[in-house]
């Protein structure tokens, strides 16, 4: 089968049976949070939060009992994270730890790693970053030049990390470094857990954004010291290993779901009587979320059957961040002559925010150059 075919993937009825259980405790947890900073979307950052999700057995989901997981299906996993992406929850402080660093664990860790970490995780207790992107690298993983030299019971670690979301927040990142030179780019880089509150020598310096957030770091490696047994897997494993990895960053509804907030406030605007130009505009972002959606789940149902649909990921964060960028703009377009962005309402509040974080969304995760380059070496074009 071609991974340019998304097979249909129904939830099915156990999956579903859960949404309205997560809808009723979503609805006590934020029933005083105001759109603005529902908008937010997945970097709305909650501790409390993240632990009462932890509570109700709706982090590490999929994973095994033995680790603290719940052993549910990867669609029961879809549900909670669709329903936690359109009521706006503040996830990020288990976000990438539940999505990526768990996963990255349960596969390449090692027995001590998962039994420390794992369980944590799954109450919502720990947060993790991602240090891959470097300044003057780009997507370009492989350019990677922060480097671990091998030392007495561990190694050291030098250089920086930019564009690190959430590292102000995080209690341990899971860190791309090279530790040694071999015959191409790609070989000779390694994964470690280190150590963010506690490392001495790392610095997090907080950047903020237009809209005034500071969401995303630079983070800073003066002579870090990383235990032997903070490695994930081998060393010069890690660019295999960042490649399983990114196929869950890539593939999931908040690939397309991060400006749900402004097409709720905009259907809540224009009410039962919208222009010609808001019909038809509703009608084919509607058609557009549905096949993302689609598409989405398409990928889910390979997870569950065990496949790695790398691809397939790639196109769905391609195409779902391009409407999640466009949304802002053209709405913003056919906006009504007595809408007015210096007046602070739900709509003209989700509306700046967005106008001003949405060119982000097509970074995070891998820009969408990388993206198209991945698409087009399975076509065979490169």
């Amino acid at each position: 089968m071609s991974q340019f075919e998304f097979p249909p993937y129904d939830l099915p009825p156990e999956a579903e049976a859960l949404r309205g259980d997560v809808r009723a405790f979503l609805k006590e947890q934020l029933k005083d949070m105001p759109s603005r900073k529902r908008a937010l979307s997945w970097s709305g950052y909650g501790k409390d939060f993240s632990r009462a999700l932890g509570a109700k057995g709706w982090i590490g989901m999929t994973w095994p009992k033995q680790y603290g997981g719940h052993e549910r299906s990867y669609a029961e996993r879809y549900v909670v994270l669709e329903e936690l992406l359109a009521a706006g929850a503040p996830v990020s402080s288990h976000w990438v730890a539940d999505r990526q660093s768990g996963p990255l664990m349960l596969r390449f860790g090692t027995e001590e790693q998962r039994q420390f970490f794992l369980p944590r995780i799954a109450k919502g207790e720990l947060c993790f970053c991602i240090g891959m992107s470097e300044p003057n690298s780009g997507s370009d993983l492989a350019s990677v030049r922060t480097r671990a030299r091998e030392a007495d019971g561990g190694w050291r670690v030098n250089g920086q990390k930019i564009w690190t979301s959430g590292a102000h927040h995080a209690d341990y990142m899971i860190a791309l470094v090279r530790t040694s030179d071999g015959e191409t780019r790609h070989t000779g880089l390694t994964q470690m857990i280190v150590d963010v509150k506690a490392s001495k020598g790392l610095t997090v310096r907080p950047i903020e954004d237009m809209a005034g957030n500071t969401h995303f770091n630079e983070v800073f490696f003066d002579d870090v010291f990383v235990p032997h047994e903070m490695v994930v897997g081998r060393p010069g494993d890690g660019w295999m290993q960042v490649g399983a990895e990114l196929a869950f960053e890539r593939s999931g509804p908040e690939r397309y779901l991060s400006s749900l907030r402004l097409f709720l406030e905009f259907l809540r605007m224009v009410g039962d009587n919208p222009t010609e130009a808001e019909r038809l505009l509703i009608g084919r972002m509607t058609a557009e979320m549905w096949t993302l959606r689609q598409m989405s789940l398409s990928v889910t149902g390979e997870l569950q059957a065990g496949k790695s649909p790398a691809v397939a990921a790639s196109i769905v964060k391609d195409i779902g961040t391009t409407l999640e960028q466009a949304m802002p703009k053209e709405i913003q377009a056919i906006a009504r002559d007595d809408v007015d962005l210096s007046v602070s309402n739900p709509f003209t509040d989700v509306l700046t925010y967005l106008l001003q974080t949405a060119p982000s969304f097509s970074l995070r995760g891998g820009t969408r150059e990388i993206l198209r380059g991945i698409i087009a070496r399975d076509l065979g074009l490169r």
